[in-house]
């Protein structure tokens, strides 16, 4: 008996020495490539927009920035309209998250409102416009579809056009908003 636990002993003992031999297994999770932003570079900072007379008055504000190393542009607005006499005023926060699309094909803005909705849209370009046509959401607003064209008219400014389409009902243009760029504050250096 003796003799079968000393060789048991011996056989652990020997099978623990060669289990610390063996290279260590190391897992790596393959990560995403970094998206092609290359065509929204203009887009990225602060930008401030009065509407144009067309619609309701307003004002709007921008910022896009990358994030997250670069994997996504996060875009965060504040829109303020005036009432119209078939509208009420209109006082929104959002921020959107703009990622690759899952098929690869292009560019998907999740748009998460202060009125709570949450919206997806899918972002394509036509030369100088981007258009943010609707593909549903998590919690869009019910019945309703929106939709944004960007037209670049400059270096430093550019055009949005938001359209609605009420339940049933085809698109109309609510309002426009020209934006211009918001100028970097000057740097300033040491004091001497």
């Amino acid at each position: 008996m003796r003799a079968l636990i000393l060789a048991l002993i011996c056989a652990l003992a020997g099978g623990t020495s060669a289990a610390k031999r063996k290279p260590p297994v190391q897992y790596q999770i393959p990560i995403p490539t970094q998206p092609d932003f290359s065509a929204l570079d203009w887009l990225q900072g602060q930008w401030t927009g009065r509407t144009l007379p067309n619609g309701p008055r307003g004002d709007v504000q921008l910022s896009v920035s990358p994030d997250l190393e670069n994997h996504f542009l996060v875009f965060r607005s504040e829109v303020s309209l005036a009432a119209t006499p078939t509208v009420p005023a209109t006082k929104e926060s959002w921020m959107g998250i703009l990622s690759p699309s899952l098929d690869g094909t292009g560019f998907i803005l999740r748009v998460f409102s202060s009125t709570g909705f949450i919206t997806r849209y899918r972002l394509t370009s036509e030369g100088p416009e981007f258009h943010l046509n609707p593909e549903g959401g998590e919690s869009p607003p019910p019945g309703w579809l929106f939709r944004r064209i960007w037209a670049r008219t400059g270096v430093d400014e550019f055009s949005e056009t938001v359209q609605a389409a009420p339940p049933g009902k085809a698109f109309f243009d609510y309002y426009t908003v020209k934006f211009a760029r918001v100028p970097a504050p000057p740097k300033t250096g040491p004091t001497p």
